[in-house]
């Protein structure tokens, strides 16, 4: 592991614990795993394994369209959010 990053599995186990700040601000509007992690302050290594972990579950979806960088956005699935 290398300094400064956390354990992989103290990330995963936090994500229920994430979803819902999470899912708030996609309310919002789709947004890019780079977009979440300026707007809430976690590295977006960490916002990856929530956001994978959510789209597992239902919880959130990929916007088909990607950016004009590449990059996919994700948005709030049509389960109930909270």
């Amino acid at each position: 592991m290398m300094p400064g990053r956390r354990d992989v599995r103290e990330v995963i186990r936090e994500e229920p614990l994430r979803r819902r700040e999470i899912q708030t601000m996609l309310a919002d509007g789709a947004k890019t795993i780079r977009e979440i992690s300026a707007q809430l302050g976690y590295p977006s290594e960490e916002i990856l394994f929530w956001i994978m972990g959510m789209r597992k579950y239902g919880y959130v979806a990929e916007v088909p369209e990607v950016t004009e960088d590449g990059y996919y956005r994700y948005r709030n699935a049509d389960r109930e959010a909270f």
